[in-house]
């Protein structure tokens, strides 16, 4: 999750049962994958449960250019020309440091890892051990653990991890937390609480659940949204939220995270336009509010009396 400049680290905020799974997994000596969407906490869970823990982790970032040399080590060519092969002429990769260490080894987008690459794990999820060309057979400390992480809703350079690695690993899914929680990482994050928290919240929820849209935003996309809006408000002079730069944030800070359905001819401005409209309507034209009989004494301009048929408002609160 992101984090507001100068704040310490992302809140583990809910997700009880899936820790307590997590932590009873890497105790009882299983390797584990976390599925989940982006912003569900993956990384934020685990690195909590390495601190309690005092382990240390040791990150890889999962690509098609993750070859097994570049996770496992290999031997440096130059050393090689002057002493041959030997143990001190080999580098460690981030997998042979984390076996040697008895850290965590976290590999992120495990999907993303050509299939060359994911069979070496084979034998060390099962032996504990790895055999290495000119180096010989690696034992991992008793403390090493693999936790993998991955989101199975990206269709877009990934591929399906094989049965023999799903047969040698346990699994954590982890969804969107509910609404109260989400207000709380970002209140946590920012700092800021009250209509902007309310506001972001709503407004990246509701991307998930539009018709239009293949794949919504994270809390993630609610933080930043929290930060620009109260950033913009501050800039432009308001003392109070206004629905022009509420739009202003939410196009910069969602329309980049949320994915449009195939085959649907809508821009993600588009649709995050209705999202705002549905839950702070746009003011009716100053005409057509005259011959209603204007505003009403008391009325916030853009704003109606409550049961006076919800054509304008203010933003949504909690």
């Amino acid at each position: 999750m992101t984090q507001a400049p100068g704040s310490g680290p992302p809140p583990v905020v809910g997700l009880r049962r899936e820790r307590e799974v997590l932590t009873v997994a890497l105790d009882a000596g299983r390797h584990v994958v976390i599925e989940g969407p982006p912003g569900t906490g993956k990384s934020t869970l685990l690195r909590a449960i390495a601190r309690d823990s005092g382990r240390d982790v040791i990150f890889v970032e999962g690509n098609a250019e993750l070859t097994p040399a570049r996770l496992i080590g290999q031997h440096d060519p130059s050393q090689v020309l002057a002493a041959g092969y030997t143990p001190a002429t080999f580098t460690d990769g981030p997998l042979l440091e984390a076996m040697r260490r008895g850290a965590l080894l976290y590999l992120e987008e495990f999907n993303r890892v050509p299939e060359e690459t994911l069979n070496v794990l084979i034998t060390l999820l099962t032996e504990g051990e790895i055999t290495v060309p000119r180096l010989g057979t690696v034992r991992a400390s008793p403390q090493f653990r693999l936790i993998a992480a991955m989101n199975p809703f990206d269709a877009v350079g990934t591929a399906r991890v094989s049965h023999a690695i799903a047969d040698r690993i346990c699994r954590v899914v982890l969804g969107y937390q509910d609404e109260a929680a989400e207000r709380a990482i970002t209140t946590a994050v920012t700092g800021l609480s009250g209509e902007p928290v309310d506001l972001a919240v709503a407004l990246t929820r509701a991307t998930r659940a539009h018709p239009d849209v293949r794949m919504g935003s994270s809390v993630r996309g609610s933080i930043d949204l929290v930060l620009l809006l109260t950033g913009l408000q501050r800039l432009r002079g308001h003392s109070s939220l206004d629905r022009d730069t509420a739009r202003d944030a939410t196009h910069a800070a969602l329309s980049g995270r949320i994915r449009i359905a195939d085959g649907c001819d809508r821009t993600p401005e588009s649709v995050l336009d209705e999202i705002l409209n549905g839950l702070w309507p746009a003011p009716e034209d100053p005409a057509a509010d005259g011959q209603q009989g204007g505003q009403q004494d008391g009325e916030r301009p853009g704003e109606r009396p409550a049961g006076g048929g919800g054509k304008a408002g203010g933003p949504p609160r909690a």
